[in-house]
């Protein structure tokens, strides 16, 4: 698990580092500046998580703008339900999560991205001791800080595109609902769509940099 974060963490770096001056230097050759209103998006994902004894489903609808061809970021909300069960006993722990959220994906091809992502969770937490024992509840508030690669269908077609993406709570927080009963991180896997809102809207000039035409 420790190479596969490590993995994730070099990639990102990587890949910022590697297109930062190409991103400036090609925006000042297009000479574009100011707020455009065609690289608006919005969208939505669906996670699954899993793990022995664990599983989470979730959705998060986001709104966001592309900076450049290489690099979204959005604001969004995320809702997800985790179930786990003890190894050693019938004890079984229920989560509901809902919070803001904030992410950035870089795109080094059109197909490929490293996603990097910001959560602030409120948690209602339920422990089920069964046996005729009452249950238990209380509420508490985690940070995570998710990140690791993706895969997106046609971003440069319009960018409405399908993703797909693993990731990884490497904040590891003791009370993460992306880490199971032993602290272990449990991947999350995103599956979504991402909508262009003002695609009709965009120049042709600027469609034909970015390769459409």
């Amino acid at each position: 698990m420790k190479n596969v974060l490590m993995f994730c963490l070099s990639t990102i770096l990587i890949i910022t580092v590697a297109h930062a001056q190409t991103i400036k230097e090609e925006e000042e050759e297009e000479n574009i500046t100011g707020f455009q209103k065609y690289n608006l998006f919005t969208g939505a994902h669906l996670n699954v998580g899993f793990n022995p004894g664990n599983f989470s489903l979730g959705v998060g609808p986001y709104f966001g703008y592309s900076l450049n061809k290489y690099v979204d970021v959005a604001v969004g909300l995320n809702y997800n339900y985790i179930s786990q069960r003890s190894q050693f006993s019938s004890i079984r722990y229920r989560q509901s999560v809902i919070g803001p959220t904030s992410f950035v994906r870089i795109y080094p091809v059109k197909f490929l991205f490293a996603h990097a992502q910001y959560e602030y969770n409120f948690i209602k937490y339920k422990v089920l001791p069964g046996n005729g024992l009452p249950n238990q509840s209380e509420k508490i508030n985690v940070s995570s800080f998710l990140i690791g690669p993706g895969l997106a269908n046609g971003r440069d077609d319009g960018r409405s595109f399908y993703f797909i993406s693993v990731l990884f709570d490497v904040a590891k927080d003791i009370n993460s609902p992306y880490t199971d009963l032993q602290g272990r991180i449990d991947p999350i896997i995103r599956i979504g769509y991402n909508i262009a809102l003002f695609e009709d809207a965009e120049p042709r000039s600027s469609k034909k940099r970015r390769g459409i035409y």
